[in-house]
Protein backbone atom coordinates (compact mmCIF):
# COMPACT_ATOMS: atom_id res chain seq x y z
CA UNK A 1 0.00 0.00 0.00
CA UNK A 2 0.91 3.90 -0.13
CA UNK A 3 2.44 5.50 3.12
CA UNK A 4 0.93 6.05 5.99
CA UNK A 5 2.90 9.37 6.93
CA UNK A 6 3.60 12.56 5.80
CA UNK A 7 5.97 15.13 5.92
CA UNK A 8 5.34 18.90 4.42
CA UNK A 9 8.28 20.51 2.82
CA UNK A 10 8.41 23.31 0.77
CA UNK A 11 8.98 23.18 -2.76
CA UNK A 12 6.36 23.89 -5.25
CA UNK A 13 4.70 25.73 -2.93
CA UNK A 14 4.45 22.98 -0.13
CA UNK A 15 4.63 19.20 -1.03
CA UNK A 16 3.04 16.59 1.69
CA UNK A 17 6.18 13.68 0.74
CA UNK A 18 4.71 10.12 1.56
CA UNK A 19 7.61 8.09 3.13
CA UNK A 20 8.66 4.82 5.65
CA UNK A 21 11.13 4.66 7.87
CA UNK A 22 11.86 0.76 8.13
CA UNK A 23 12.74 1.14 11.95
CA UNK A 24 12.88 4.47 14.58
CA UNK A 25 15.57 7.02 13.38
CA UNK A 26 18.94 6.31 14.83
CA UNK A 27 21.18 9.16 14.33
CA UNK A 28 24.24 6.75 15.09
CA UNK A 29 23.42 4.56 12.04
CA UNK A 30 23.97 5.74 8.16
CA UNK A 31 20.41 6.61 6.08
CA UNK A 32 19.55 5.17 2.98
CA UNK A 33 16.94 6.37 0.79
CA UNK A 34 15.20 4.65 -1.02
CA UNK A 35 13.09 6.23 -3.97
CA UNK A 36 10.35 3.24 -6.33
CA UNK A 37 9.88 2.35 -9.49
CA UNK A 38 6.68 3.43 -11.48
CA UNK A 39 3.73 3.35 -10.04
CA UNK A 40 4.58 1.87 -7.00
CA UNK A 41 4.78 2.73 -3.46
CA UNK A 42 7.04 2.54 -0.47
CA UNK A 43 5.73 -1.60 -0.64
CA UNK A 44 7.97 -2.04 -3.18
CA UNK A 45 10.88 -2.28 -0.21
CA UNK A 46 9.17 -4.65 1.83
CA UNK A 47 11.71 -7.03 1.47
CA UNK A 48 14.67 -4.36 3.13
CA UNK A 49 12.26 -3.47 5.50
CA UNK A 50 12.32 -7.38 6.82
CA UNK A 51 16.30 -7.81 6.15
CA UNK A 52 17.71 -7.53 9.77
CA UNK A 53 21.25 -7.31 8.47
CA UNK A 54 20.23 -3.92 6.68
CA UNK A 55 17.82 -2.63 9.47
CA UNK A 56 20.90 -3.04 12.08
CA UNK A 57 23.05 -1.56 9.95
CA UNK A 58 21.62 1.88 8.59
CA UNK A 59 18.40 3.44 9.11
CA UNK A 60 16.05 2.81 5.19
CA UNK A 61 14.04 5.76 4.74
CA UNK A 62 11.65 4.58 1.62
CA UNK A 63 10.31 8.05 -0.29
CA UNK A 64 7.56 8.35 -2.63
CA UNK A 65 8.15 11.00 -5.43
CA UNK A 66 5.57 13.23 -6.92
CA UNK A 67 2.65 11.72 -8.55
CA UNK A 68 2.94 8.25 -6.18
CA UNK A 69 1.55 6.93 -3.01
CA UNK A 70 0.75 9.64 -0.90
CA UNK A 71 2.84 12.14 -2.08
CA UNK A 72 0.75 15.11 -3.38
CA UNK A 73 1.47 18.95 -4.58
CA UNK A 74 -0.64 22.19 -4.93
CA UNK A 75 0.61 21.97 -8.66
CA UNK A 76 -0.16 19.48 -11.00
CA UNK A 77 2.92 19.85 -13.13
CA UNK A 78 6.16 18.33 -12.04
CA UNK A 79 9.26 16.50 -13.22
CA UNK A 80 12.07 14.13 -12.01
CA UNK A 81 14.29 17.36 -11.03
CA UNK A 82 11.26 18.20 -8.16
CA UNK A 83 11.56 14.72 -7.03
CA UNK A 84 14.91 14.93 -6.02
CA UNK A 85 14.48 18.36 -4.67
CA UNK A 86 11.92 16.93 -2.74
CA UNK A 87 13.34 13.76 -1.62
CA UNK A 88 16.26 16.77 -0.29
CA UNK A 89 14.02 18.39 1.58
CA UNK A 90 12.69 15.73 3.16
CA UNK A 91 15.99 14.91 4.42
CA UNK A 92 16.00 18.33 5.93
CA UNK A 93 12.63 17.99 7.78
CA UNK A 94 13.96 14.84 9.37
CA UNK A 95 17.28 16.29 10.23
CA UNK A 96 19.66 13.86 8.33
CA UNK A 97 22.34 15.80 6.83
CA UNK A 98 23.96 13.15 4.69
CA UNK A 99 22.39 9.95 3.20
CA UNK A 100 23.11 7.00 0.86
CA UNK A 101 20.42 6.81 -1.93
CA UNK A 102 19.21 3.29 -4.04
CA UNK A 103 16.58 4.10 -7.13
CA UNK A 104 15.26 1.46 -8.39
CA UNK A 105 13.97 2.42 -12.33
CA UNK A 106 12.41 5.71 -12.24
CA UNK A 107 14.01 5.68 -8.78
CA UNK A 108 17.63 5.73 -10.68
CA UNK A 109 16.64 8.68 -12.13
CA UNK A 110 15.66 10.18 -9.48
CA UNK A 111 18.82 9.59 -6.80
CA UNK A 112 21.30 10.57 -9.76
CA UNK A 113 19.74 14.20 -9.74
CA UNK A 114 19.91 13.87 -6.30
CA UNK A 115 23.43 13.33 -6.21
CA UNK A 116 24.01 15.95 -8.73
CA UNK A 117 21.96 19.11 -6.43
CA UNK A 118 23.57 18.04 -3.67
CA UNK A 119 27.11 16.00 -4.09
CA UNK A 120 28.25 16.97 -0.38
CA UNK A 121 25.02 15.28 0.77
CA UNK A 122 24.86 12.18 -1.13
CA UNK A 123 27.40 9.08 -0.03
CA UNK A 124 27.28 6.84 -2.78
CA UNK A 125 24.66 5.35 -4.75
CA UNK A 126 22.83 2.16 -5.20
CA UNK A 127 20.69 2.06 -9.38
CA UNK A 128 18.80 -0.57 -10.00
CA UNK A 129 16.95 -1.69 -13.97
CA UNK A 130 17.84 1.49 -14.86
CA UNK A 131 19.57 3.90 -17.75
CA UNK A 132 20.69 7.35 -17.89
CA UNK A 133 19.33 8.13 -21.09
CA UNK A 134 16.04 9.93 -22.34
CA UNK A 135 13.65 7.57 -23.94
CA UNK A 136 15.75 7.90 -27.03
CA UNK A 137 16.08 6.36 -30.78
CA UNK A 138 19.54 5.69 -29.56
CA UNK A 139 18.22 4.08 -26.82
CA UNK A 140 16.26 2.04 -29.08
CA UNK A 141 18.82 0.76 -31.17
CA UNK A 142 20.26 -0.61 -28.39
CA UNK A 143 17.66 -2.67 -27.18
CA UNK A 144 15.36 -0.48 -24.77
CA UNK A 145 11.89 -0.10 -25.09
CA UNK A 146 9.53 2.19 -27.02
CA UNK A 147 7.05 3.57 -23.95
CA UNK A 148 6.05 6.56 -25.75
CA UNK A 149 4.75 4.09 -28.71
CA UNK A 150 3.66 1.53 -26.04
CA UNK A 151 2.22 3.87 -23.25
CA UNK A 152 1.27 7.58 -25.40
CA UNK A 153 -2.32 5.76 -25.93
CA UNK A 154 -2.84 5.84 -21.85
CA UNK A 155 -1.74 9.51 -21.67
CA UNK A 156 -3.91 10.83 -24.04
CA UNK A 157 -6.79 8.87 -22.22
CA UNK A 158 -6.22 9.82 -19.11
CA UNK A 159 -6.15 13.97 -20.20
CA UNK A 160 -9.72 15.42 -19.55
CA UNK A 161 -11.07 19.15 -19.32
CA UNK A 162 -13.65 18.09 -17.27
CA UNK A 163 -13.69 16.33 -13.87
CA UNK A 164 -13.52 12.75 -13.76
CA UNK A 165 -14.63 11.72 -10.18
CA UNK A 166 -15.30 8.16 -10.92
CA UNK A 167 -12.02 7.61 -12.30
CA UNK A 168 -9.88 4.43 -11.49
CA UNK A 169 -7.16 3.33 -13.10
CA UNK A 170 -8.08 0.04 -15.54
CA UNK A 171 -6.60 -3.57 -15.02
CA UNK A 172 -4.61 -3.16 -18.15
CA UNK A 173 -2.28 -0.57 -16.52
CA UNK A 174 -2.15 -2.57 -13.11
CA UNK A 175 -1.40 -5.70 -15.17
CA UNK A 176 1.53 -4.23 -16.68
CA UNK A 177 2.82 -2.36 -13.91
CA UNK A 178 3.40 -5.98 -12.58
CA UNK A 179 4.84 -7.70 -15.94
CA UNK A 180 7.45 -5.18 -16.29
CA UNK A 181 8.60 -5.16 -13.49
CA UNK A 182 8.66 -8.23 -11.86
CA UNK A 183 8.40 -10.50 -15.13
CA UNK A 184 8.46 -13.82 -14.57
CA UNK A 185 8.52 -13.68 -10.93
CA UNK A 186 5.38 -11.82 -10.70
CA UNK A 187 2.93 -14.17 -8.32
CA UNK A 188 -0.89 -14.19 -8.44
CA UNK A 189 -0.76 -12.34 -4.68
CA UNK A 190 1.89 -9.69 -5.69
CA UNK A 191 -0.17 -9.20 -8.82
CA UNK A 192 -3.64 -8.72 -6.68
CA UNK A 193 -1.31 -6.54 -3.79
CA UNK A 194 -0.16 -4.06 -6.90
CA UNK A 195 -3.16 -4.00 -8.35
CA UNK A 196 -5.32 -2.79 -5.01
CA UNK A 197 -2.81 -0.64 -4.23
CA UNK A 198 -3.07 1.54 -7.62
CA UNK A 199 -6.75 1.41 -7.48
CA UNK A 200 -6.85 2.70 -4.04
CA UNK A 201 -3.56 5.55 -5.56
CA UNK A 202 -5.02 6.56 -8.83
CA UNK A 203 -8.86 7.22 -8.00
CA UNK A 204 -11.11 10.19 -8.82
CA UNK A 205 -10.16 13.51 -10.69
CA UNK A 206 -6.97 13.88 -8.23
CA UNK A 207 -5.86 10.23 -9.03
CA UNK A 208 -5.96 11.02 -12.61
CA UNK A 209 -4.05 13.76 -12.83
CA UNK A 210 -1.82 12.12 -10.39
CA UNK A 211 -1.52 9.03 -12.82
CA UNK A 212 -1.31 11.06 -16.00
CA UNK A 213 1.72 13.24 -14.63
CA UNK A 214 3.52 10.18 -13.53
CA UNK A 215 3.56 8.98 -17.11
CA UNK A 216 3.91 12.44 -18.55
CA UNK A 217 7.58 12.39 -16.23
CA UNK A 218 8.97 9.22 -17.91
CA UNK A 219 7.80 9.59 -21.45
CA UNK A 220 9.37 12.99 -21.89
CA UNK A 221 12.46 13.46 -19.15
CA UNK A 222 15.35 14.75 -19.84
CA UNK A 223 18.24 12.52 -20.60
CA UNK A 224 21.71 12.76 -17.96
CA UNK A 225 24.20 11.51 -20.46
CA UNK A 226 25.81 14.66 -20.20
CA UNK A 227 25.31 15.12 -16.41
CA UNK A 228 26.73 12.24 -14.89
CA UNK A 229 30.40 13.01 -14.96
CA UNK A 230 29.69 15.28 -12.34
CA UNK A 231 28.35 12.77 -10.07
CA UNK A 232 31.23 12.32 -6.93
CA UNK A 233 30.17 9.85 -4.76
CA UNK A 234 30.46 5.74 -5.53
CA UNK A 235 27.98 4.22 -7.79
CA UNK A 236 26.85 0.49 -7.32
CA UNK A 237 24.63 -0.70 -10.72
CA UNK A 238 22.81 -3.76 -10.95
CA UNK A 239 20.88 -4.64 -13.97
CA UNK A 240 18.99 -7.88 -13.95
CA UNK A 241 19.46 -10.09 -17.11
CA UNK A 242 16.23 -9.84 -18.01
CA UNK A 243 15.34 -6.54 -17.89
CA UNK A 244 12.65 -5.98 -20.38
CA UNK A 245 12.67 -1.87 -20.56
CA UNK A 246 16.35 -1.51 -20.74
CA UNK A 247 18.41 -4.82 -20.95
CA UNK A 248 22.26 -5.18 -19.97
CA UNK A 249 23.94 -3.30 -23.10
CA UNK A 250 22.46 0.45 -22.04
CA UNK A 251 23.96 0.39 -18.36
CA UNK A 252 27.38 -1.59 -19.68
CA UNK A 253 27.39 1.59 -21.79
CA UNK A 254 26.34 4.64 -19.02
CA UNK A 255 28.21 3.36 -15.96
CA UNK A 256 31.29 4.55 -17.96
CA UNK A 257 30.38 8.39 -18.00
CA UNK A 258 30.74 8.03 -14.78
CA UNK A 259 34.15 9.67 -14.65
CA UNK A 260 34.20 11.46 -11.63
CA UNK A 261 32.97 8.63 -9.21
CA UNK A 262 34.89 7.57 -6.54
CA UNK A 263 34.09 4.25 -7.41
CA UNK A 264 31.34 3.14 -10.83
CA UNK A 265 30.82 -0.51 -10.86
CA UNK A 266 28.01 -2.49 -13.22
CA UNK A 267 26.92 -6.30 -12.02
CA UNK A 268 24.74 -7.91 -13.92
CA UNK A 269 22.57 -10.23 -11.69
CA UNK A 270 21.44 -13.67 -13.78
CA UNK A 271 17.72 -14.01 -13.56
CA UNK A 272 16.89 -10.76 -12.51
CA UNK A 273 13.87 -8.82 -13.58
CA UNK A 274 13.42 -4.62 -13.73
CA UNK A 275 12.38 -4.16 -9.89
CA UNK A 276 15.69 -6.17 -8.61
CA UNK A 277 15.22 -4.95 -5.08
CA UNK A 278 11.68 -7.36 -5.47
CA UNK A 279 12.97 -9.74 -7.79
CA UNK A 280 16.28 -10.11 -6.21
CA UNK A 281 16.43 -8.76 -2.70
CA UNK A 282 19.49 -10.93 -1.45
CA UNK A 283 22.05 -9.47 -4.27
CA UNK A 284 20.71 -6.00 -4.02
CA UNK A 285 20.68 -5.88 -0.40
CA UNK A 286 24.03 -7.38 -0.14
CA UNK A 287 25.31 -4.46 -2.33
CA UNK A 288 24.08 -1.57 -0.19
CA UNK A 289 25.32 -3.20 2.64
CA UNK A 290 28.85 -3.44 0.64
CA UNK A 291 28.75 -0.06 -0.41
CA UNK A 292 28.13 1.22 3.37
CA UNK A 293 30.59 -0.32 4.95
CA UNK A 294 33.31 0.99 2.55
CA UNK A 295 32.38 4.70 2.09
CA UNK A 296 30.30 5.41 5.50
CA UNK A 297 32.28 8.57 6.48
Amino acid sequence: MAATQTIKVPHLGGIQAGYALAAEYDASKPTCVLINSMCTTVSLYKDQFADKKLTDTLNLLAIEPLGHGATTCPTEHFTYWDSAIMALQVLDALGIEKAFALGTSQGGWIVTRMALLAPERILGLVLLGTSMDSESSHSRSKGAWDPKTVLAPFYEKWCSTIPTPDFVVDDVWCGMVGSLGFGTGATAEMVQFWTETLKMVYRGDEGRKKLKMALACLLDRDGLLLRVRDVVCPVYWLQGSEDTPFGTQIPAEHINLFTSSQKATLTVVQGGGHYLNATNPAEVNAALLQLVGKHTV
